[in-house]
């Protein structure tokens, strides 16, 4: 748009008023060593650039030169912690690694990190923490009295029927048996499925996504998923191939019963504020410990094995008890600092969720620093004589009002969770000091200012429910438009369609043709001669 402004705005209620709109254009923005926010666009539809054909995005404030040399549509980020002499938190490098299914899993976690502090391999989570493992004690193996709901999802695996693994979803653990068969080509096997001195055979392929009962028990089965060739990718399960390699099933079972183990939390995994004795049912998941003087120490907890604690010493494999994993400790850093390494994915996992990114390139003083930049992230280069920070994602502007929520609503439909609308109340200050407050939903918009010439005119700005997250109430985000040229556009389109009316209805409008009697009776004395000798 050349006058009028497009984009969204997402508002949190409670948080102050904003006015930065997200426009739907990409831009790269370097805040300079001068303290001013450059930006400058970076759409790569037409000519990407690539190393051999790079963007000159010109000089900066430090005399450096500033180019865009490669764009990716996946960048994938792994953590690098660097090291330092005092500070910052410790780190620990490790590698798990199956034989059973050919694959081996590293990273680094570190300390004090809300979001890098722990690794999820899907089937189990490997955290890290300051400090001494506690002393082991037994766990509380009571079973509790009466039947509860249960819901349990079980991995089997084909070329390991006694390593599966368990998830308790609600009550506890059934104590169920779950063996799939060894699939042949075309099929994808059978299930078995034990509970005390009962079993139920049922077939993969035709109960996956279905409910089906178990007769003669209070549980139903579904099948969740199926893999042909398994492994664990990003931390989440996928097939490698079609081939019946390494068959695995995840079986959820739903129903009332007394459970073999105390209740784990809503989401099946314990609580970390609590101790792990009292956490509820024993989940997969290996808590390391770093102490001052750099010991290593560990709680494992396995559903197979129960709960154990131990020393760990560099490069000695532990194993863990899920399936055939081993854990092996190679590296520490009892002073580090969070630093991330991005790099393109040419062919990402599915369902990955990984943004795009480009690869820029500073040059100063005969020294050259290229780094990936992915979507939403900003990260600082070592420039003279200071450094400065660079960002890739959605072109922001400013717009000369602010928006604030209020309140959000979500109507449900009757009976069941879900959403039958939302409906957003925000007011909207300008820099004049005007206010207003309005509610807009879904085909019901709120403009502002709302004078009549204003909308007419399309001098106001009309602010649209675009979408909502449902993990968060207090959420919302508003479409805005202000469109000044909009009428000017409706009389084009209205004249258009009059035009054609006419050509096609009113024959008085119309053009006659050159040998229609119409034009021959208008013609002149030598034409009707022409066209008398034309006709004979």
């Amino acid at each position: 748009r050349i006058w009028g402004a497009e984009g969204t705005i997402t508002l949190f209620k409670g948080e102050p008023p904003t006015n930065r709109l997200l426009v739907d254009q990409h831009q790269l923005r370097v805040r300079d060593t001068d303290g001013i926010v450059k930006g400058y666009p970076a759409e790569f539809i037409n000519r990407p650039p690539n190393p051999q054909r790079p963007w000159d995005l010109g000089q900066l404030a430090s005399g450096a030169q500033l180019h865009i040399v490669d764009y990716s549509t996946a960048v994938e980020g792994k953590l690098n912690p660097k090291p330092l002499e005092s500070g910052g938190a410790p780190a620990v490098h490790f590698a798990i690694a199956t034989a059973m299914m050919a694959q081996r899993l590293e990273s680094w976690v570190l300390a004090d990190d809300g979001e890098h502090s722990s690794f999820n391999m899907g089937l189990a989570a490997i955290s890290l923490k300051r400090g001494t493992a506690p002393a082991g004690t037994p766990a509380d193996a009571a079973a509790p009295e009466g039947e509860v709901e249960i819901e349990e999802s079980i991995f089997a695996f084909t070329r390991s029927p006694e390593q599966q693994v368990g998830k308790v979803a609600k009550g506890g653990s059934s104590g169920a048996k779950v063996v799939l068969s060894q699939p042949e080509i075309g099929n994808k096997g059978t299930v078995t499925i034990s509970v005390g001195d009962k079993s139920w055979t049922r077939d993969v392929a035709e109960n996956i996504g279905r409910e089906t009962p178990l007769e003669g028990s209070s549980f139903t089965m579904r099948v969740e998923g199926y893999w042909s060739d398994f492994r664990i990718d990003n931390g989440k399960p996928t097939s490698v191939s079609d081939q019946p390699n390494n068959p695995a099933v995840v079986v959820t079972l739903r129903g009332r019963g007394v459970p073999v183990a105390a209740p784990a939390d809503a989401h099946g995994a314990p609580d970390p504020a609590q101790d792990a004795g009292a956490a509820g049912a024993p989940q997969n998941r290996l808590t390391l410990f770093i102490a001052d003087d750099g010991r290593i120490t560990y709680e494992l907890v396995s559903r197979k094995a129960g709960r154990s604690t131990g020393a760990l010493e560099l490069n000695t494999p532990l194993p863990t008890g899920w399936a055939d994993w081993q854990l092996t400790v190679d590296r520490t850093m009892p002073h580090a600092e969070h630093w991330m390494d991005f790099n393109p994915i040419a062919s990402p996992a599915a369902g990955a969720n990984l943004p795009d990114g480009i690869r820029v390139r500073v040059q100063q003083e005969g020294s050259t620093i290229e780094q990936w930049i992915p979507a939403g992230w900003q990260i600082a280069l070592p420039t003279a004589p200071a450094p400065i920070q660079v960002a890739y994602g959605w072109k922001q502007e400013q717009l000369p009002i602010a928006l604030e929520l209020l309140d959000f609503e979500v109507q449900r439909n009757e009976g069941s969770d879900s959403p039958a609308g939302f409906k957003s109340t925000v007011r909207v200050t300008d820099r004049d000091g005007g206010s207003a407050t309005g509610q807009c939903w879904m085909n019901n918009p709120f403009s502002y200012p709302g004078v009549w010439w204003r909308t007419w005119s399309g001098l106001t700005y009309k602010m649209s429910q675009a979408s909502w997250n449902p993990e968060n109430l207090g959420q919302s985000t508003i479409q805005i438009l202000r469109d000044p040229g909009w009428l000017l556009k409706w009389i084009g389109s209205l004249l258009i369609c009059t035009g054609i009316f006419m050509l096609f209805y009113l024959k008085g409008f119309r053009r006659p043709s050159a040998g229609s009697p119409t034009a021959a009776a208008s013609a002149p004395p030598a034409e009707k001669r022409a066209l008398a000798e034309v006709a004979s």
